[in-house]
C-alpha cells in the first residue's frame, strides 16, 4: 500500500500529476487545494491514500496530512466515494470544513456540487465529532500560480470548474463576473468564480 510519494513532477494539471519515481510514472489525482501548492516542476512529496477496486487501483495525493486525514473520514461515511471526498476538499479546506461539520452548517456543506441535503445531513450526524478530533492545520506555505494569458486561465478554471459538477452555463455567468487582470492566477480566478457560484 502506497502512502508516501517523493518524486519529480513530469505532469501537472488541476486534476491529476503523474509523479516521476525513479523512472515509473505515477498518476495521482490531487484536490485544488493541492494544486494550488504545488510547483509547476522539479521535486514534490505528496501523502497517498491508495484506493483498491475491483476493476482498478487509483492514488489520491495531498500536500498535508490534514488533508489526506480528512479525505480518510470523507469516505468512511456511507454513499460518499473517493471521488466525492476529492471534490468537496476542492471546495473547501479541512479547517472550514471542521466548523462546518461541528456546528452543522447544512447550508455550506449543500452548496457544495454533488452535496445535496440529505448527504450534507448524513455528513453532520457522522463526522460531527470526529472532525473535532483532527487536526486541521494547513501548510503555510504561499499557493504558487502561474501566470499565464487571461484565456488560457480561463480554460483552465472552466475546465475545473465543469470537473467539480458545475454546469456551463453556470461556469460562463461567473466566469463573466471575476477579474482577469494582467498577472492573475489560476488559483485567484478559481477562488473568485467559486465565491460567484455559491452566492
Amino acid at each position: 500500500m502506497i502512502a508516501l510519494l517523493t518524486g519529480r513532477i513530469a505532469y501537472k494539471s488541476p486534476e491529476h500529476l503523474i509523479i516521476d519515481v525513479n523512472g515509473v510514472g505515477y498518476r495521482v489525482t490531487i484536490p485544488f487545494s493541492t494544486y494550488y501548492e504545488l510547483p509547476e516542476e522539479g521535486m514534490v512529496t505528496l501523502h497517498i491514500h491508495t484506493s483498491v477496486r475491483e476493476d482498478a487501483i487509483q492514488l489520491y495525493g495531498f500536500r498535508t496530512q490534514a488533508e489526506k486525514a480528512f479525505f480518510q473520514l470523507l469516505i468512511s461515511v456511507s454513499g460518499i466515494g473517493p471521488k466525492m471526498a476529492r471534490d468537496i476538499l476542492s471546495n473547501i479546506q479541512p479547517p472550514h470544513l471542521a466548523v462546518a461539520l461541528q456546528q452543522g452548517d447544512l447550508h455550506k456543506l449543500s452548496a457544495i456540487p454533488g452535496i445535496g441535503k440529505k448527504t450534507a445531513e448524513r455528513l453532520v450526524v457522522e463526522l460531527r465529532d470526529k472532525a473535532g478530533k483532527l487536526d486541521t492545520g494547513v501548510s503555510a506555505a504561499e499557493a504558487v500560480g502561474r501566470t499565464v494569458p487571461a484565456a488560457g486561465l480561463l480554460d483552465d478554471v472552466t475546465s475545473a470548474l465543469l470537473n467539480l459538477g458545475y454546469k456551463e452555463p453556470h461556469v460562463k455567468k461567473a466566469l463573466a463576473e471575476v477579474d482577469a487582470a494582467s498577472g492573475a492566477t489560476v488559483e485567484q480566478l478559481l477562488k473568485q468564480a467559486l465565491k460567484v457560484l455559491m452566492k
